[in-house]
Parts: structure tokens; sequence; C-alpha cells
């Protein structure tokens, strides 16, 4: 559960903040009158567009639009959440954050998670000195040095070896005042057969695995002898680590993921050392796991909400399985994912290695989408000498060109590709596409009549559908918030006469359904059938929800105001985004 502070401990941490001395971490400003001025750390431009007000503790850049306060700030170039943005803060300015509410036993288990980081972070410098100061480390070295991995760069990712010594690490840890129960919570230790305890790391590689705010919350380890079990062993599922949220290095990534808009997701350890040495910061690993949902949360933060992901993982079949799942479970999220195709045989740091970093980069520039992807997987996967090969790989193709916009680049692009695959006419592949698939029903089209007394098909709701039926579900609150959607918030016609709709038919969303519009009939039916299924949301949620709606409206204007060259009206729209910012900020936090 995340912490909640106190508004107080929130504006003292805001005011405590150097605003010139934070943003000058990330980008050289000089003072120009009142304010000072220099390039955009979140976009690539070579005129200074990126101005700050230290008096007011804001920023704003009239190039992509970004600003706020130094919470803001963190949170966007850091990819954190508010609560750790402000912890961040409140640690880098020496304020003490004070909690709301917090009941005896809370306390204690953050004193306790506070002690585990403590000896976590203890450990990790333990090992990082140990690798590059012990001549019992010389073997790992050697090795690191062979995958072409400098020191600069094993050192900024902490990576270290353990000692062979059975407890070296249990006897350091002792003396510096921790308890075995604690060295056992952190996953550092490990029960013998006999009931002692004994380090459970020893001979091996470390490579700490952080946070988003670099703390370490356990370790990856590597052996280094065939007599050691397992290549790879990690620390043990614990209240601290939890594998399927771990990306490696994404404390690392996270600035250079945010200003690239994206981020570059491969396998293993020494691939994210390996691309972070080349230039290419947004890289993170997934270790060898399936990509969970947790994950995807992470990755979608660190890209920013228009960012890609792309995903370099092996050119073997279990790679490409792995990329196909992903995609299946990010189907629910806003999230850009795209294929790297990775030569067979070769990991991204042995790419690097042989060909230099220019062939990642050719590589992520010709990154394919999900679709193509699963089209060409499809096509590989069928003997395409044969016509009942060719027949299979078409069916297989056929609802994945459906799944892409009709009369849109991208159907017209994957068509063309099956043809050429399959040598037959582009036309062909087009009827095929418009046939239901063997065995189902001819669709039938209703007439007049049917559609009037039939119940429309659901809709599927994007976010401001949603909203409207957040409002139909909430009763006297809903319809309040209901008549504060005004045109602009809503992106389409059909949204705002659903609006106009539900106004007009306070609690009963399918009074009066319009029989001669099928269209807006299946949006209100969609609605209602969402409604239906929520709890009544309390004002709290109403009106985070609707400021999230306002952010993305005033967005869009901005986007308009951008491309139209009308400076004064940027200024405006800056000043509001940041007032809703500063508005969910407040919400979100005390939601937490």
């Amino acid at each position: 559960m995340a912490p909640r502070y106190t508004q107080d401990s929130i504006e003292r941490t805001r005011e405590a903040v150097d605003m010139v001395e934070l943003v000058s971490t990330r980008t050289e400003l000089r003072r120009v009158g009142s304010r000072w001025v220099g390039l955009c750390p979140f976009h690539d431009e070579r005129t200074p567009s990126f101005s700050v007000d230290a008096e007011r503790k804001l920023y704003n850049c009239f190039g992509c639009g970004v600003g706020g306060d130094a919470i803001t700030f963190v949170r966007e170039l850091e990819a954190l959440d508010f609560p750790d943005a402000v912890e961040a803060l409140a640690e880098r300015y020496h304020v003490e954050l004070k909690r709301e509410r917090e009941d005896p036993e809370e306390e204690e288990r953050r004193r306790r998670r506070e002690r585990l980081l403590a000896l976590l972070e203890r450990a990790a410098n333990f090992y990082a000195t140990y690798l590059h100061e012990s001549s019992e480390a010389r073997r790992a070295r050697e090795y690191l040095a062979e995958r072409g991995l400098s020191a600069e760069v094993l050192r900024a990712f902490r990576v270290g070896y353990s000692p062979k010594a059975w407890d070296r690490l249990l006897v350091g840890a002792q003396r510096d005042g921790f308890k075995p129960e604690e060295l056992l919570g952190a996953g550092l230790v490990q029960r013998s057969r006999s009931g002692g305890l004994l380090d459970r790391f020893r001979g091996r590689i470390m490579f700490p695995l952080a946070d988003a705010r670099g703390r370490v919350l356990g370790f990856g380890a590597r052996a280094m002898r065939d007599e050691q079990g397992a290549k790879y062993i990690n620390t043990s599922e614990s209240d601290i680590y939890h594998k399927g949220r771990q990306l490696f290095g994404i404390d690392r990534a996270r600035s250079a993921a945010a200003k690239a808009g994206r981020i570059v997701v491969v396998e293993g350890y020494t691939d994210v050392l390996a691309l972070h040495q080349a230039g290419i910061e947004e890289t993170v690993a997934i270790m060898g796991t399936a990509l969970t949902q947790d994950q995807l949360g992470e990755l979608s933060r660190a890209a920013g909400r228009e960012g890609t992901v792309f995903l370099a993982f092996d050119a073997d079949r279990s790679g490409q399985e792995a990329m196909l799942r992903a995609a299946r479970i990010a189907e629910d999220r806003d999230l850009e994912l795209r294929v790297v195709r990775m030569p067979a045989g070769k990991d991204p740091a042995e790419l690097v290695a042989a060909e230099g970093v220019e062939a990642v980069v050719d590589r992520l520039a010709s990154a394919l989408s999900m679709l193509e992807f699963a089209v060409g997987r499809a096509l590989e996967d069928e003997d395409l000498e044969t016509p009942v090969g060719r027949d299979r790989a078409l069916g297989r193709v056929r609802e994945l060109i459906a799944a892409a916009p009709e009369r849109s680049a991208r159907r017209d692009h994957l068509v063309r590709l099956v043809a050429d695959r399959l040598d037959v006419p582009v036309d062909y592949v087009i009827a095929t596409v418009g046939r239901p698939a063997a065995g189902a029903e001819s669709p039938v089209v209703p007439g007049p009549e049917q559609r009037a007394t039939s119940p429309p098909a659901v809709a599927r709701l994007d976010a401001e559908g949603v909203f409207l039926a957040l409002c139909a579900a909430a009763g006297k609150a809903g319809e309040s918030y209901l008549s504060r959607v005004s045109d602009s918030h809503l992106s389409s016609g059909m949204l705002r006469r659903a609006r106009d709709h539900l106004i007009g038919h306070p609690g009963d969303p399918l009074a009066d359904l319009p029989g001669d519009d099928h269209e807006l009939a299946t949006l209100l039916t969609a609605l209602a059938v969402q409604a239906d299924s929520l709890e009544a949301p309390g004002e709290g949620r109403l009106h985070t929800d609707f400021l999230h709606l306002d952010k993305r409206r005033i967005e869009r204007e901005l986007r308009h105001a951008r491309a139209d060259g009308d400076f004064a009206r940027q200024g405006e729209l800056a000043a509001a985004l940041q007032q809703v910012r500063r508005e969910l900020d407040t919400a979100m936090g005390q939601d937490s």
C-alpha cells in the first residue's frame, strides 16, 4: 500500500526544492531576465524553448507542452508515481515526511522494510567492492571483459561478486548489527541442512535488482563453474522482492526512456549493460521470464503516454512466443509494442560486439508492429510450397489482417505482405479477409423494424465512455459531473449525443432509445451495461476521473495550439495544464 503523506509535508517538500538546481541536473540553464532557460530535457531540440521560474518553482516548455512543479518534473522525467516522487525530493532536500493515520502495525512494517532495504544496499556495496578488489574475483572480471563490458558500466550498475566462503556476508552483516531474521527476510542467507545459516549466494557474479528509484530489492546471480548448479539464481520471493515486478536496469533507463519516448526490453543482464555502454540507455531486461502485467505497467510509465515498447528478444521459438504472449497481455493497455528482429543465435550484447551499435540502431528503426510480427510468424509456420500450406497460412492471417483498421495504410501493408509471400493477387487476399471464417454463419443485416425492437450489440468503451458510464452509475453526483462535461471534453459527436441523452434521462440510460440511430443506441446500451457492473462511485473517484478527462482535453487543445503556432494560447493552456496536474497530484496523493 502506498504511503499517505500529509498535505503539509507535500507542500513543505515543494517549498524546499531549489528548482534551478534540480532542473540543472538534467539540462544546462542560463538566466534570461527573471527566468532560467535551456534545452528541454523532455524532447530533443536545438533552440531553447524550456524555461524555469525559480521564484514560483515552475517549469514550462513551449516546444513540447510539458510543464509543472518539482513533483511533476520528477514524476515525468523519472517515471515515478506521486508518492515515490515526493519521497525522492524529500530525501534530496532533507524534508521529514509525515504520514497520515499510520497505525502501529503499519509503522512496524515500514520500519522493518527500511531495515531490509538498508541491508540489501550494504550487500550490493560489499559484492561490488569484492568484484573489483579481490583476487578471487579475477575470473569473473575476465569473463565480463570478454563480453566487452567496461569497468565504468559495471560500476554504474554496481555489478559484484559473492565470495565462495559460506559466511562472509553473514558474519559482516551481523557485525554491523543486522539480525539473522533480517538476513533471512532480505533473502541473503538460507538455512543449511543442520539448521544453521549460510550465505545464499557464493562464487557468483551478482547483479543488483533495483526498483525505479534505485533501491536494491534483490539480486540475480550467475554461476562461474558448471558444478554450481543452476546457471542463474535469484533472490527468493519475499515481502521486498517479487520477480514478476522486476525490470533490471529500470532505475538507470527511466530518464532516457522518458526523453526518448521509448523503452527497449531485452532478456539478459549483459544485454542491458552492453546497450547502455553503447549509448542505448533506455534499455531494461526481464531476465528470461515471461513479461507480466506489473512489468508492462512499469514499462508504460517509463515510456510515457505516447511511448513505444521495443521487444528485442532472442530469435528462437521461445523468444518469439514470449513476444506474442506480451502482445496478448498488453491488449487492454494503451501501449504500443514493436518487435525488433534479432539475428538467429545472437543476443543484443553479441550483436553489438560483432557489428557495432549501428546494427542495433538499424534494427530498432525497422522494428515490426505486433500485427506484422504475428502475420510473419503465421506465414513462417506453414509450408508455403504446397497449396494446403498456403491455404492454412491464409486462414491464420485473415483474422490478423481484419484486426487492422479498414482503409488504413497498416491493413494495406499487411495485405501486400501476404500477397507477396503467397504469390497470389492482392484482390484475392482482400476478398478472403472479407469472407467469414470456415463454419461461421453469414452476417445478417437487420431491417429497420428489427433494429427498433431487438437489443443492439454492446460497443467497447474508451476512457471517455467509461467516465460517462461512471456518471450514470453515481446517481445525483454523477448528474452533476455530466453537466460539467463540455463538448471539448469528448472527442466524438457520438459521445456528445450520448452525454445529452444521459442528462435528459437521469437514472435510466435505456429510456427512449433512438430507433433510427443504431450507432447511438449501441453506445447507450454499452454505457448502461458498464454502469450496471460498477459500484456507485464516491465523490473522490468522480473528481479524480473528471480531472483526468480535463487533462486530456487541455492536452488535445495544446497540440492544436502548437500546430497553429498560437503562442499566446499555448501559454494559457500550459498554465491550465499545470493547474489540473497539481489538482491531480493532490487528489491521487491523498487517495494513494
